[in-house]
């Protein structure tokens, strides 16, 4: 019974101080409420010393995300290199604005994961878990056109990974990052230009057309709905 608010209340600011974020204390402040919970129940205590805290607001940020005059703009104006760079970068934002794919996801997608009869491609997510995501006959002709151009150029196999450095390797998740910045900073001022933030805008978009939230989680690979719904 010797824990008294104020100690309770100086250990709190302290992890504030610290830069802890109001989540990460609140989870703290709710462990410490069960704790001593418990206590009272067993009567080791007569008052809890939660009773007076007040748990600190959890700011709702809400994800950043593109507009879609930027994105056309993006895919109808700006000019990608005719190098190999310039074609994998082109696939590589129009893949992730179109599935809203990771950026792990998108780097270990291979060629075998691509159905053409179902115009589709398999994704494997986080915790291994498999989905598979419609894509446009547009998209679907953009990948048939750089595998064909793979093949001759690098003659790759179809189990190798779809998009390949011009080296002929895998991609590296630096390369993939700085390609979402720079093609982002050309057409938009969000200070966030990452590829989380294309999923963003993917998901945003669908749902700004009028697509089911259930169906937006299936496809963003989402195990809960409170994070397709932020």
């Amino acid at each position: 019974g010797d824990i008294k608010t104020t100690f309770v209340r100086s250990w709190l600011a302290e992890l504030k101080e610290l830069g802890m974020e109001s989540k990460s204390i609140n989870r703290k402040i709710s462990a410490l409420k069960s704790f001593f919970k418990y206590q009272l129940i067993r009567e080791r205590i007569q008052v809890s010393p939660m009773v007076t805290l007040i748990s600190p607001k959890v700011s709702k940020r809400l994800p950043r995300f593109v507009d879609k005059d930027a994105m056309i703009t993006l895919f109808q104006r700006v000019e990608f290199p005719d190098t190999w760079d310039g074609k994998t970068q082109r696939l590589l934002m129009e893949l992730f604005y179109n599935t809203g794919i990771r950026q792990a996801e998108l780097v270990g997608l291979k060629e075998k994961h691509i159905s053409k009869s179902n115009s589709s491609i398999r994704v494997l997510g986080k915790g291994n878990k498999e989905r598979v995501i419609p894509v446009s006959t547009q998209l679907m002709n953009q990948m048939q056109e750089y595998m064909l151009e793979k093949k001759r150029i690098f003659e790759a196999g179809d189990d190798v990974f779809l998009l390949i450095s011009a080296r002929g390797n895998k991609l590296n998740p630096k390369y993939v990052y700085n390609t979402v910045n720079k093609y982002l900073s050309l057409v938009t001022t969000i200070d966030k230009k990452s590829p989380h933030v294309l999923r963003h805008t993917f998901a945003t978009h669908l749902m700004n057309s009028g697509a089911d939230l259930n169906a937006v989680k299936e496809l963003l690979g989402h195990s809960s709905l409170a994070a397709t719904q932020i």
